[in-house]
């Protein structure tokens, strides 16, 4: 069986609400890329008209699989998103994509430009590419990103991979969205100091070396497995499975290792037998709950921030009417 078919989440044992006919959730229960995008600027914006929204499309979420791709700035990871899609689209999987950009500290833009890489996919229907500026927050993510991943997955996207800001050692925030984590690494970053420091490094379900034909990958993958195993003899067994997280080397812009990138995300993910597991099944209620918790805190975060710059603008004799 496809694990394409599978629930890779959470479901309400009550029988699911229907959204009111023609508004912007049933919309996009139907699959309307408009009323999904319109959706998400509202989101995106913070605007009260999409809580409605959203509470009418949570019944209708726990389907898709949510893999994060993370790392640093320039390691390539809009371009192993763009492989990434047209692996998944081969394989008749519809995909929603997420890319998350910087927001500028002193002129409040963001220029958006991770999808310039996917142009390819523009014009492909089982294909949602959705840009979305952090705003100020921090972690990698922005608030909205928790709930444009539920809109992706109650549109019914199979896969929705989320692609974070460049990153440096602390912002871990995506691997409480995902259900795997892939982490982008290149040769050269850094020596093997680098590679135990705690952080970024240590959420991976599994790690992607890019650009793998340039000096010194063969050194960035053994430092990485140090990494790993000083970590396993510190804490002890580790995962009750015995998961050994891989390490995988690839040249994204040639194709290299795409395949087996997704085989590794599959096997990470959850096992063939293991998708037939209930849906109280504790480890998926604690993914679910977790992501929750984000986006609460995100929300909070959010409105505190907002809350704080209304009461500064207030205040400040400078600013204009």
């Amino acid at each position: 069986m496809s694990d394409a078919s599978h629930d890779f989440g959470l479901r309400a044992a009550a029988p699911l609400r229907s959204a009111a006919p023609g508004s912007l959730a049933a919309r996009v229960l139907d699959g309307d890329v408009r009323a999904a995008a319109r959706l998400m600027r509202l989101i995106d914006d913070a605007q009260p008209a999409a809580e409605p929204e959203l509470r009418a499309l949570f019944p209708h979420t726990g389907r898709a699989q949510i893999v994060g791709i993370t790392g640093n700035p320039g390691a390539g990871k809009s371009t192993l998103v763009d492989r990434l899609i047209a692996h998944l689209r081969k394989q008749g999987r519809s995909v929603g994509v997420l890319a998350v950009d910087p927001t500028s500290p002193f002129t409040g833009g963001a220029i958006l430009g991770d999808r310039i890489r996917m142009q390819d996919h523009a014009l492909d229907a089982g294909v949602f590419i959705r840009s979305l500026a952090t705003r100020g927050q921090l972690g990698g993510l922005s608030r909205a990103t928790s709930d444009c991943v539920r809109v992706l997955d109650a549109m019914g996207k199979d896969v929705v991979l989320i692609e974070t800001v460049g990153v440096g050692q602390d912002e871990v925030e995506v691997c409480r969205l995902a259900h795997s984590t892939v982490v982008v690494v290149v040769p050269g970053l850094g020596d093997d100091i680098q590679a135990i420091k705690a952080g970024i490094l240590e959420v991976a379900d599994l790690f992607a070396v890019n650009k793998a034909d340039r000096e010194g990958a063969d050194r960035t993958v053994r430092d990485l497995r140090s990494m790993l195993e000083l970590n396993h003899a510190m804490l002890g067994a580790g995962d009750p499975a015995g998961w050994e997280i891989p390490i995988l080397k690839m040249v994204a812009t040639r194709d290299e290792g795409i395949a087996e990138l997704w085989q590794a995300i599959t096997a990470a993910h959850i096992s063939d037998d293991q998708l037939q597991i209930p849906f109280d099944s504790e480890s998926i209620f604690r993914h679910h709950q977790s992501m929750l918790t984000l986006g609460m805190f995100l929300f909070l975060g959010s409105a505190l921030l907002g809350c704080v710059w209304w009461v500064c603008a207030k205040d400040d004799p400078n600013r204009s009417n």
